[in-house]
């Protein structure tokens, strides 16, 4: 029993009020009640008052407009019917000739409003049910709005729950005060649950609904995998080193960019731990998920090398919000990804779109911007119609010169041109290759 309700004739057991008179021992059940529960003392008085206009109007069938006072002293509860001044009376439980209502209101004129008070002598009992279910109900709303306030200050925050019930592929999790829900998409693939199985994950969302606050969960959010390196990294956790970018492909593989405010300290090797220790941690919880621990750069040159390990870069070419990567033609199946993953997250993290090339391409596409494919067409044609017109040989199929190698266009040129047309054109050629280089 709560301190402050002995002897006063009201209890509050396990959210159970029993309320036996109405007067001061209402008034020392409602200070009760605003201490052990954090409900406002007015917040109690108005809607107590509130609920009894409504059993008034049930209970003695008045259909005219009530109010009902509580004295916030003394807990004397009153009942006041309100009546419009008129010459005649017509609706006897609405209105009141001007003469029976200067009774009590000397002042009055008519179409005023005069309060008269109608309290029934057996108002008392009805009062206390009434307060019984006006307290509960405002006491479980109160303990509804608090769990909300509670846990939509904790979003993005992680929190461990027991696994109590599954609900259409919702795996319905214990949080002590209130239920979480971890919906389908927020669990990682191929992910298992159990009865009774303790499950880590973060708060992403707090809604409200008609049967209290319903806690979304996430284990595949981004900001789940930043919290799990904060717990896990002392560094990150004391601002030493900071996570400046995540992205993910859940149960698959991340990428981390992180950034150390203290030279002497090595993000990167702050996150891996000994041995790999941190890290390993981190990717047994998410279920073996892959992570890369990149550094973070303020050069996007430099930065957008870094997203694209393990693969080596060779060069970076920036142009505004794309940026075009060349790789070795060794690395470029490794600077992708399997199935374009490692491209697709670097992406995500660096916040560019990005076309990777191996040399091979580039130095292919520079040349053909050089007009050498032009050059082998033009070869190709002139060797052609030095075999037309000599008639000595087999005539050329329509096109084939044109799709000839280069080298081959070249030596075909080289027979049937004049000797020193085939000097002048050498240096030429070779004025073109030592430019590519």
């Amino acid at each position: 029993m709560v301190p402050a309700l002995k002897g006063t004739g009201a209890e509050l057991k396990g959210g159970q009020v029993k309320i036996s008179v109405n007067s001061k021992e209402l008034i020392a059940a409602l200070k009760a009640i605003e201490k052990e529960k954090g409900i406002e003392l007015e917040i109690l008085f108005e809607a107590l008052e509130a609920a009894l206009i409504s059993a008034y109007k049930r209970d003695f069938q008045a259909s005219g407009n009530v109010r009902v006072t509580i004295d916030r002293e003394s807990g004397a509860i009153k009942v006041f019917s309100q009546l419009k001044v008129v010459d005649e009376v017509k609706l006897p439980h609405q209105e009141v000739e001007l003469y029976e209502a200067r009774v009590y209101d000397p002042r009055c004129q008519l179409g005023d409003l005069v309060e008269i008070e109608v309290t029934p002598r057996e108002f008392g009992r009805i009062a206390a049910q009434t307060a019984k279910q006006v307290i509960i109900q405002r006491i479980r709303e109160a303990e509804r709005a608090q769990i909300y306030s509670d846990f939509l200050d904790r979003v993005d925050d992680i929190i461990t729950g027991t696994v109590r019930r599954f609900e259409h592929r919702n795996v319905i999790v214990d949080l002590g005060r209130v239920e979480g829900i971890l919906p389908q998409e927020e669990q990682l693939p191929f992910e298992r649950y159990r009865l009774n199985d303790r499950v880590k994950a973060v708060i992403v969302e707090v809604r409200k609904s008609s049967k209290g606050p319903q806690v979304i969960l996430s284990r595949s959010h981004t900001v789940f995998l930043k919290r799990l390196f904060e717990l896990e990294v002392p560094e990150i956790y004391d601002g030493i080193v900071e996570i400046k970018a995540a992205a993910r492909e859940p149960g698959y593989r991340a990428k981390l960019a992180v950034y150390s405010k203290n030279k002497d300290v090595d993000p990167v090797g702050s996150c891996v731990g000994p041995r790999g220790s941190r890290v390993q941690a981190i990717s047994n919880e998410l279920r073996g998920e892959k992570i890369d621990i990149i550094r973070w750069s303020e050069d996007p040159e430099e930065y957008l090398g870094n997203a694209l390990s393990p693969a080596k870069v060779v060069a970076v070419e920036m142009n505004e919000n794309e940026a075009l990567v060349i790789v070795p033609d060794n690395q470029l199946s490794l600077a992708i990804g399997k199935e374009g993953q490692n491209a697709r997250l670097a992406a995500k993290i660096t916040g560019f779109k990005i076309d990777i090339c191996s040399e091979s391409q580039i130095a292919q596409e520079r040349f053909s911007s050089l007009g050498l494919g032009n050059n082998e067409k033009k070869n190709g044609a002139a060797a052609s119609g030095e075999e037309e017109i000599a008639g000595t040989e087999g005539t050329a199929p329509e096109g084939t010169a044109g799709e000839k190698p280069l080298n081959g266009g070249a030596e075909e040129g080289a027979e049937s041109a004049p000797e020193d047309a085939a000097d002048e054109s050498a240096p030429e050629e070779a004025g073109s290759d030592s430019e590519n280089v």
